[in-house]
């Protein structure tokens, strides 16, 4: 499975950035960022349906979708466009890319900005806040419970929030039984990356009011923002439909509109 394919590399990676770059150093560069942004207070606004911008230039079941993309200028027409936040693909050997991306992103937006990327040990939300992320995406279907628990209180003691991603009703009671304050709903299954439009809406009604959530994949148009927004999912979390556009923040405004 493809799931099983990124995580397995994504641990295998880690101990020679552990080496490169030791979580000591790490920790002191995150300590002397400005406090974070909240992604929770960005996304909900009352009456409006939000959009988290994606950052990729390529994804494992389409291969590359913007190659030679630059992310100061797609952030920056994002932040342009109305985003409510940003959020950057992190992953390179299955993604095309880096932190450095997100590094770069946050020297051009003041929006809150998510590190996408498979979260599986401290070190990378220590990494994430080092290089100015304010929040962090954790998967519940890439973790057991005492990990995600683990992982949670980390992005609490960092200073950074985490969306907390489900793709079925078992992994939403796991993301509610931890407190997630934002529970992202993705559309599409990431062990066979099948597609459901509809899965958002149908889990909704066992998440709390008091949760933000955000429908994640298969973002077209207007029409669909439309058609969550009315079954109370408060954001959306878009990105290949922006990244394939000629131009992707006026993509985005028209999606917006």
């Amino acid at each position: 499975m493809i799931l099983d394919e990124i995580l397995a590399r994504t641990r295998a990676d880690l101990p020679a950035r552990k080496e490169r770059r030791p979580i000591e150093t790490l920790a002191q560069a995150a300590a002397v960022r400005p406090p974070a942004r909240s992604l929770r207070a960005a996304l909900r606004q009352p009456g409006k349906v939000t959009a988290i911008a994606e950052f990729k230039r390529r994804s494992p079941s389409l291969g590359w979708i913007r190659q030679k993309a630059e992310v100061t200028t797609v952030a920056a027409a994002y932040a342009r466009a109305g985003a409510a936040a940003l959020s950057i693909l992190t992953d390179e050997p299955f993604f095309g890319g880096t932190l450095d991306d997100l590094a770069r992103a946050r020297e051009v937006v003041d929006l809150p900005i998510l590190r996408k990327d498979f979260i599986v040990d401290e070190y990378q939300i220590v990494e994430a806040r080092a290089a100015g992320a304010d929040a962090v995406l954790l998967i519940v279907a890439a973790l057991d419970d005492p990990t995600l628990r683990a992982l949670y209180a980390t992005c609490r003691r960092v200073g950074v929030e985490a969306l907390v991603e489900a793709h079925d009703a078992d992994e939403v009671a796991r993301a509610a039984a931890l407190g997630a304050s934002i529970i992202g709903i993705n559309h599409r299954d990431l062990k066979t990356f099948t597609l459901d439009r509809e899965l958002a809406l149908r889990l909704r009604p066992a998440i709390s009011r008091d949760v933000v959530v955000v429908g994640e994949s298969g973002i077209r148009d207007a029409s669909d923002l439309r058609r969550l927004g009315a079954g109370g999912i408060d954001a959306v979390l878009v990105g290949e439909a922006l990244m394939r556009a000629h131009d992707p923040g006026g993509v985005l405004g028209a999606l917006l509109a």
